[in-house]
């Protein structure tokens, strides 16, 4: 299933309640929140107050969170007691990733692993049972406003065909950084079937119809492929 998420990062921080309501009155899939440690990335940015201020704003709309930290493991229960719904770890955080990503499990949350664009594929072949999606970073980690890598799209497509090949077509595979009409197409042509958008979908004056038109372009290419 094609899932739209805007980022909240690239949000107007002035106005971050309305902005969380604009996300849910677009009918897009989910929000999804950066969550920066100025160390693991050199950035700073949501705690997890962010995401209760999400879920006391738009308590039906899916909170979904990236953690950007060296030290994730550190941090599952603050955010799932906020109110994350998903909660995704790099690979190359400096933590067990088996145990954490077990601990965002029994947490009763969806877990994900993270991949930065230098990352080979072949790393997350070892975690896919304990993952229910995996994300390929489709910019270096850190900042909004990036343009899309295109060399991640083979990554992308090496990862969709063992899945495919393992009788798991309904797994998960979502890209994250400078999508837009159409890169979302490439990723989506190479298997990709989650879309997170910031800068390009928050720029909208029609946040609805940008998500609805994404939606749509990602899903006719990815059946031109599967």
């Amino acid at each position: 299933m094609i899932q739209i998420l805007p980022s909240l990062l690239a949000a107007d921080g002035a106005r971050l309640g309305e902005e969380i309501r604009r996300v849910e009155a677009s009918g897009a899939d989910a929000l999804h929140l950066d969550i920066m440690d100025a160390h693991f990335v050199p950035n700073l940015s949501f705690g997890p107050d962010v995401v209760r201020v999400a879920a006391r704003c738009a308590p039906t709309l899916y909170r979904h969170v990236h953690l950007m930290l060296t030290r994730p493991d550190l941090y599952v229960a603050p955010f799932a007691d906020a109110g994350a719904q998903t909660i995704q770890i790099h690979i190359e955080a400096d933590c067990d990733i088996w145990q954490t990503l077990r601990t965002i499990r029994d947490r009763g949350l969806r877990s994900g692993l993270v991949l930065r664009p230098q990352t080979p594929p072949e790393a997350a072949f070892p975690y896919l049972d304990l993952c229910d999606e995996v994300l390929f970073m489709t910019v270096n980690p850190g900042y909004g406003g990036q343009s899309f890598m295109p060399e991640v799209l083979p990554h992308i497509e090496k990862l969709r065909n063992r899945l495919r090949s393992e009788g798991r077509p309904a797994f998960d595979i979502m890209v994250d950084g400078g999508v837009n009409f159409e890169t979302g197409a490439q990723a989506a042509a190479a298997g990709a079937n989650q879309f997170v958008a910031g800068s390009f979908l928050f720029r909208q004056p029609e946040m609805g119809a940008a998500v609805a038109a994404l939606r749509d372009t990602c899903e006719r290419a990815f059946h031109t492929r599967f």
